[in-house]
């Protein structure tokens, strides 16, 4: 850098700069510090109590070292991760009732430690990155391990198991008529089979099948199948049992998967040789716009849903060198209603659901 260049940096704009760059290192520590706190029980335990604890009561409740509990607390507190109260009897810490909805209620509809959980397995993927900078072939998602499937299933199924039966499937015109009297359904992208199971139990009349390339996505959703008990579900990887072709499946089912898959084109092509000329597709993917200046202006989110997309995302659309590399934000509205009638659908309606990550479709013939 030349006297000329260093002479016109702000020195302010710097400061801010740097402290912006440092913000995002800030974020990526406490990620780490969040997914120890769920993965040793701290939030757990800190729920628990009831009422605000200190460092040495935390430590004796989850069989942990105080000093590292202490120094752990502090990053979440200085975070605002927990809250903390200090009085006569020293520091204590505590989780407001947001908090532990977010970090230590499986069951509530905003609970948030599944990526968190990932976190690990995802940041891993970096070591992989720069020989996919090069040869543009990305990683499928196995290359995260079984723990990267638990994380896929911990981040979805709180919402699911409070939304899609009550304020989902209602949404679609006549499906729920159609599941009470005997339908077939094809959930596509099936993962731990979450929806499949808790459609089957809701609907004992109907069938459903659940498809993914995942061997660990599959031996999750074997296990939970054994465990719910139900007789009307199975699970299948489409290479070596394929989805029907024949116009037989009443609904077809896709949650958050074709943004990730290296053909999405194809599998909504397949998607209609498989559903019926009555029939109903559930589209449920990312809410995107159309180009990247209105993701970055709208989705404040827009640095970790692209950032993700590198990792997980678009590497999974690119793990095959012909792959289409849609990634995260890749599927907005318009793009997706415009594969759909590619493919022979002719009705593309956004349903009216609420969701902080999520565009809802109903696409039928």
């Amino acid at each position: 850098m030349t006297d000329t260049d260093r002479s016109a940096i702000d020195p302010d704009a710097l400061k801010l700069f740097s402290f912006q760059l440092f913000t995002k290192l800030e974020g990526a520590v406490t990620a780490g510090m969040i997914h120890l706190g769920d993965q040793l029980g701290l939030f757990t335990a800190l729920k628990d109590a009831g009422e605000p604890i200190s460092t040495a009561e935390l430590a004796a409740r989850t069989g942990l070292a105080e000093r590292w509990v202490r120094e752990w607390a502090y990053n979440q507190a200085a975070a605002k991760m927990i809250a903390v109260v200090t009085g006569e009897h020293g520091e204590r810490f505590t989780l407001t009732p947001e908090a532990a909805a977010v970090l230590a209620t499986p069951d509530h509809p905003a609970y948030g430690m599944g990526m968190f959980h990932r976190l690990p397995q995802t940041m891993r993927a970096l070591e992989d990155m720069p020989a996919s900078f090069r040869s543009g072939v990305g990683h499928d998602y196995d290359s995260h391990g079984p723990q990267g499937a638990v994380g896929i299933e911990r981040s979805f199924e709180p919402w699911n198991r409070a939304n899609l039966l009550p304020n989902v499937l209602p949404k679609l015109d006549g499906v729920v008529d159609k599941l009470q009297a005997g339908a077939h359904v094809a959930d596509i992208g099936c993962g731990a089979g979450g929806a499949v199971l808790l459609m089957a139990g809701a609907f004992p009349a109907s069938r459903f099948a659940g498809y993914d390339i995942s061997k660990y996505a599959l031996g999750r959703a074997a296990q939970k199948l054994e465990e719910a008990g139900v007789t009307n579900a199975s699970f299948h990887d489409p290479r070596q049992d394929p989805i029907p072709s024949n116009g037989t499946v009443d609904l077809v089912t896709t949650f958050d998967c074709i943004h990730d898959m290296t053909h999405p084109q194809e599998m909504m092509q397949t998607i209609r040789r498989a559903i019926r000329d009555d029939g109903t597709w559930l589209l449920v993917d990312i809410k995107a716009l159309d180009t990247f200046e209105m993701n970055a202006k709208k989705n404040p989110m827009a640095a970790l849903m692209y950032g993700i997309s590198v990792l997980s995302c678009m590497s999974s659309a690119l793990s095959e060198p012909d792959g289409a590399g849609l990634g995260t934000l890749g599927l907005s509205e318009n793009r997706a209603r415009e594969m759909a009638e590619a493919a022979g659908f002719r009705r593309f309606r956004k349903l009216d659901v609420d969701h902080s990550v999520n565009a809802f479709y109903e696409v039928r013939p």
